[in-house]
């Protein structure tokens, strides 16, 4: 679904191959492509020398995580499972550490949102599960890749922990990849040479903010359309955002899920809803409009923080995912958006984004064309309903 990022397999090859071996932590949003990059790793390593987990679905109990790991994994167990949770994790350690493949060759293990066995937190005896776990694994012998969608917590727990830890921030896609990802045959709805075409993939580069979730979804949207006879990124963008839209939809998931995995969720949703009003609000201005004390709208900030939601700069606080900031404008209110709403938020959102191109280019790209009589004059090259 990705363009393969081979200089990142590469490097996380090169640090696992080292001497001793470092263990690469991917760090990136929803939807950045960590999944991706795992199974392109797992396949490149392969499948009876590595394993990779899914530890977001398996972290239910410490037990029943053993068992969904040595379940499916190529490497035989070490040693008897033993009852409890404090020795089902102890257990779970230790086969991360001493599994081998076959040959007695050393075993590599990928896990997806490492995080989540934070979990694990709430049984008895392990209150502190997510530092014997970084511990465990920098002792062990075997090769580890790590995961997590949550920058400012994994960096906060691996702050002063061994050094075989090396954290890979996975970047944002290229208007390069996004052309590949697009493909010629999609960037526009008839032949174009490839200045139109490069102009079509930085469009969608830009209104995806680089993010490959994004991508892919407009460039599926705009295939969609141009199928039915027309296509622009702006249209597809406004289709995506609609209530039953892809991206919607994919806001939403994001949304949720991080809220839930911070604190004071009520007071954070209201946080976010000042911030999709106005960005760039220093802590004062928050709590005013917040009608909260400084010092509790500065821990409803550093919870936000924690899992991703804003980012401070100078003192300043925005969303992370520009995208996400248009989605509760739109859907974080009494009422689904109507068809103006949409129209003036993407065009609010896209039109400091664009990059620059001739008017005739630009044109080409939205759609229009030249030879029209007076009734398509008239017609905007948008394709969407035009907001004064």
């Amino acid at each position: 679904m990705l363009t393969p990022r081979s200089t990142l397999i590469r490097r996380v090859v090169a640090a696992l191959d080292a001497s001793p071996s470092r263990i690469p932590v991917l760090l990136g949003g929803c939807g950045s492509g960590k999944t991706t990059l795992l199974h392109q790793l797992r396949d490149r390593l392969g499948r009876t020398s590595s394993q990779c987990i899914d530890v977001e679905r398996t972290a239910t109990t410490p037990e029943r995580f053993l068992k969904a790991v040595t379940a499916s994994s190529p490497f035989a167990p070490a040693g008897a499972t033993t009852a409890g949770a404090r020795a089902a994790f102890d257990h779970t350690l230790a086969f991360f550490s001493q599994a081998r493949a076959a040959g007695s060759e050393q075993a590599t293990f990928l896990l997806d949102e490492f995080l989540e066995l934070r979990t694990f937190e709430s049984f008895p005896g392990l209150r502190r599960v997510l530092h014997e776990l970084v511990d465990g694994l920098a002792a062990g012998t075997n090769r580890i890749v790590l995961t997590s969608r949550y920058t400012v917590r994994a960096l906060r727990l691996l702050r002063d922990r061994s050094a075989r830890f090396e954290v890979i921030h996975i970047p944002a896609l290229t208007a390069e990849d996004t052309l590949d990802i697009m493909g010629p045959s999609m960037t526009l709805s008839r032949p174009a040479d490839a200045h139109e075409a490069e102009y079509v993939a930085r469009t969608v580069h830009a209104l995806a903010d680089g993010r490959p979730i994004y991508v892919r979804a407009i460039t599926d949207e705009l295939a969609a359309m141009r199928d039915h006879g027309g296509s622009d990124a702006i249209s597809a963008l406004v289709a995506l955002l609609a209530p039953e839209g892809r991206l919607a939809r994919q806001c939403g998931f994001s949304y949720e899920l991080r809220l839930h995995r911070a604190r004071g969720y009520g007071a954070l949703k209201a946080i976010l809803e000042i911030l999709a009003e106005e960005e760039g609000l220093t802590l004062t201005e928050i709590s005013i409009r917040l009608q909260r004390t400084p010092g509790s709208t500065k821990d409803y900030l550093s919870w936000l923080e924690d899992v991703d939601l804003v980012t401070a700069r100078q003192k300043r606080y925005s969303f992370t995912d520009p995208l996400l900031r248009v989605w509760v404008r739109l859907h974080c209110r009494a009422a689904a958006p109507t068809d103006d709403d949409l129209a003036r938020e993407v065009h609010r959102y896209a039109l400091p984004r664009l990059p620059q191109a001739e008017p005739a280019m630009a044109m080409v790209a939205a759609g229009g064309g030249g030879g029209a009589g007076p009734a398509e004059e008239d017609k905007k090259p948008w394709g969407i309903i035009e907001i004064d």
